[in-house]
């Protein structure tokens, strides 16, 4: 046995006292400092309170001036005073409204509460109107008030001001207030740094240094050492992964809040988190198409929702993107290695063209991928065709995609974000090849149910393929669920529905809801052409008169777009109101699309059908009901249409989102126009402020047209200024760059676990040697 080593007790007391005498020479100068500090930080903090408060409330000034502007304006055109003093007086009731008036000029006047000081006349405003409020402080018996001027312009009133006198008495009792919990503060953080002081001096300082320097080596609790294992840190090391994740997401939580996503933070995101990678997005529509006509080529965009938001987010990071070269005019204008430059103007990316036979794009484009998948995910009664040619070109043409990918990443863990249903094999395909890889799969349609979705009878390689994927993305919650139920059911896999992943084959996979957007603010080039001269070009166009009220539709034409529901709706608008047959027009343009497939093809005509038989049922309208484009628009004329319009008409059966909405808001800087969505898109759910619908009942959407076309100028302006504050906000660049930084994250987690798991590997090696060869 080893003896035990006693201490003298008068050594013990010794070094305590040391021990005492050291905490207080920490403690001492830091309690003056702090001191100090709150000495000098409490006025600033009180004065900076005062300045906050003083522009919250010219801010308010100017919320309440838009919201009474409309109102008084009514007022003063019946000339009756005494309701404007009601309405005045109903309004002060606001605590922090002292009193109220207008001006209408300056000899007049005012028409004011019974509060309105005395020093306030209407000739003398102009103290008051400045751009610091600071100086528009007033001192009254009261006590101080913040004095606001407004100009409120009416037709008998040129020269009209709105006053507004605020009460800030209020701002002195949250001064005090901020003060005494200054004061609270800062002895409550003397105590803590003082406690933490102490404990600090009462451990070992050798201990204590390289235990720091092993934590921030990325050991510590998470390094197992060379004894064996301590069950008693387990509980340790468990809550201080928890504490890392929580941190993790309180802090993506308030990035995502704070940042103001453009293409300048996308940048700077790509950049900081992810080391400048280039990102390579793949897909099977490419943005730009070019085409012969005759001994020129021209550059078409193709009409497509995935194109319209990607687009924006490669020309913010650079990269290449890989596609199908499907223009007759592709060929000639790609270099040795199919790439060329885009946009031909000022080239921002590249792009990658994959060859495919004719029976190559009939098998896997028109056949297995838009006459199985695409009705399979749509609810619009199209019954799905699987075919096993089908399926065979469609994995030989997925490896050659992928095949494209490896070709172009420069290094062996690039940032691939795979785009939609065509290429659903392609994730597992790249994933073989370059391990280390970052993909991000975005599904852009709708996800059904598992008891649909297992009609597929490749259902499990479809499943296999997604899940090559680090990150899964859909447009909803919703179709996450239902991804993740169809897994369930169909693999043998772990789904974890707290956090939405999946564990499959030994990797994690995130399933994420990421709603998809558009460009903001729109491209200048767009929204150029003034409002009013849209409108008199496009009713000129189509020989309308200038007051001829129109509304549009702008779709490929897809049997999910819900266009016959559409127009049948119209059909059953000017029957229920007869006094808008000759006064109201709906233009319907429709880019055609996969127009060989029998489905669209008869699709098309039924359109067309019904479009002359709505036109003939009206013999009498002295301008046609319906006009019906089916041909191919760039994004200048459908912004043209969109700013010309009263409203536009979105009608889908079933869509992951619909960024037509959201285009035809972004396009309405006017804050005129009304939106009529379907309930079976995403964008629904996001812009409650449109006139939800259901497609299917035609008497409800001839309501919802009644509705927009008589919806008053001011309603309009409240709900386009809601929906298009949303769309600033969540931008396309927010949806690009929330994948990317959750996309950095896991290269972090993933980097990190691979410096803990390498230590844990040689522990035990040098364990399993030591008992096998003592």
């Amino acid at each position: 046995m080893r003896g035990t080593l006693h201490l003298p007790a008068h050594w013990v007391k010794d070094n305590d006292a040391d021990r005492m005498r050291l905490s207080l020479r920490f403690i001492i100068p830091l309690l003056l400092v702090l001191a100090a500090f709150a000495y000098a930080v409490v006025p600033l903090v009180d004065r900076l309170t005062v300045r906050w408060f003083e522009r919250d409330l010219d801010i308010r000034a100017n919320l309440i001036a838009n919201m009474v502007e409309d109102p008084v304006q009514d007022l003063l055109r019946a000339g009756n005073r005494a309701r404007i003093l009601q309405f005045f007086a109903k309004i002060t009731q606001d605590e922090r409204l002292y009193a109220m008036g207008f001006c209408p000029s300056p000899s007049d006047p005012p028409v004011a509460t019974v509060s309105l000081p005395l020093e306030i006349n209407c000739d003398r405003l102009d103290q008051w109107e400045g751009t610091n409020p600071s100086d528009h402080l007033l001192d009254s018996p009261n006590g101080r008030l913040l004095v606001s001027v407004r100009p409120l312009v009416t037709e008998d009133a040129p020269e009209g001001r709105l006053v507004l006198v605020h009460d800030m008495s209020f701002v002195e009792r949250r001064s005090a207030e901020t003060r005494k919990y200054l004061f609270y503060f800062f002895i409550g953080l003397a105590a803590t740094v003082s406690l933490i002081t102490v404990v600090v001096a009462q451990l070992s300082w050798r201990g204590w240094v390289q235990g720091l320097r092993a934590l921030l080596r990325g050991e510590g609790l998470l390094r197992p050492s060379d004894q064996p294992d301590k069950p008693e840190l387990r509980p340790i090391a468990r809550d201080l992964r928890a504490l890392i994740r929580d941190i993790q997401q309180e802090h993506h939580a308030r990035d995502d809040d704070q940042t103001i996503w453009t293409p300048e933070s996308l940048r700077a995101i790509l950049h900081g988190e992810l080391r400048g990678q280039d990102v390579i997005v793949v897909s099977n529509r490419e943005p730009y198409v070019h085409v012969r006509h005759g001994d020129t080529i021209a550059i078409q965009r193709p009409a497509s929702g995935l194109v319209t938001a990607v687009e924006p987010i490669m020309r913010a990071c650079s990269g290449t993107w890989i596609a199908h070269g499907s223009g007759s005019a592709d060929r000639d204008v790609v270099d040795r290695h199919n790439r060329v430059a885009v946009p031909s103007e000022s080239p921002a990316y590249r792009i990658r063209r994959v060859w495919l036979t004719e029976q190559q794009e009939r098998g896997y484009y028109y056949g297995f991928a838009n006459e199985g998948l695409w009705p399979l995910c749509h609810i619009a009664h199209v019954r799905p065709t699987f075919r096993t040619s089908d399926w065979e070109q469609y994995v030989h043409v997925n490896r050659l995609f992928a095949r494209a990918v490896v070709q172009e990443s420069t290094s062996s863990d690039p940032i691939v974000l795979v785009q939609d249903y065509h290429l659903a094999l392609v994730p597992r395909l790249v994933r073989q090849e370059l391990p280390a890889a970052t993909i991000i799969t975005f599904w852009h349609i709708p996800w059904p149910n598992p008891e649909a979705f297992s009609i597929c009878p490749w259902r499990e390689e479809l499943l296999d393929g997604l899940l090559g994927s680090s990150i899964l993305g859909f447009h909803t919650q919703f179709h996450c669920n239902n991804f993740v139920d169809t897994v369930d059911r169909v693999l043998e896999a772990r789904a974890d529905r707290e956090t939405f992943t999946v564990s499959y084959r030994g990797e994690l996979t995130a399933v994420k809801r990421y709603p998809i957007s558009i460009e903001w603010p729109p491209s200048p080039e767009l929204i150029r052409k003034p409002v009013e001269q849209c409108r008199r070009d496009v009713r000129a166009r189509h020989s309308l008169p200038d007051q001829h009220a129109i509304g549009v539709g702008i779709d490929r034409l897809d049997y999910t777009k819900g266009i016959e529901e559409r127009l049948r709706a119209v059909e059953r608008f000017l029957e229920l109101s007869p006094e808008w047959v000759g006064k109201f027009t709906f233009i319907q343009i429709a880019a055609p699309t996969r127009s060989s497939i029998e489905q669209y093809h008869a699709y098309e005509e039924r359109v067309r059908e019904l479009a002359m038989r709505i036109n003939a049922a009206f013999p009498t309208a002295a301008h046609p009901p319906v006009i019906l484009h089916i041909e191919h628009h760039d994004a200048k004329e459908v912004y043209e249409y969109y700013r010309a319009c009263e409203l536009c008409f979105v009608s889908s059966l079933h869509d992951g989102m619909n960024l037509v909405a959201k285009e035809f808001i972004a396009a309405r800087d006017d804050e005129r126009g009304v939106l009529i969505l379907s309930q079976f898109t995403g964008a629904a759910r996001e812009l409650p402020e449109a006139l939800i619908v259901n497609p299917y009942d035609a008497d409800q959407c001839a309501a919802a047209l009644r509705m927009a076309l008589e919806m008053s100028a001011a309603e309009q302006r409240a709900r386009v200024r809601l929906m298009r504050g949303l769309i600033r906000d969540f931008n396309v660049y927010r949806w690009a760059g929330r994948m990317l930084m959750d996309a950095a994250g896991m290269r972090r987690r993933g980097r990190l676990l691979e410096r803990v798991a390498a230590p844990v590997s040689m522990n035990r090696t040098r364990t399993y040697e030591h008992a096998a060869f003592p």
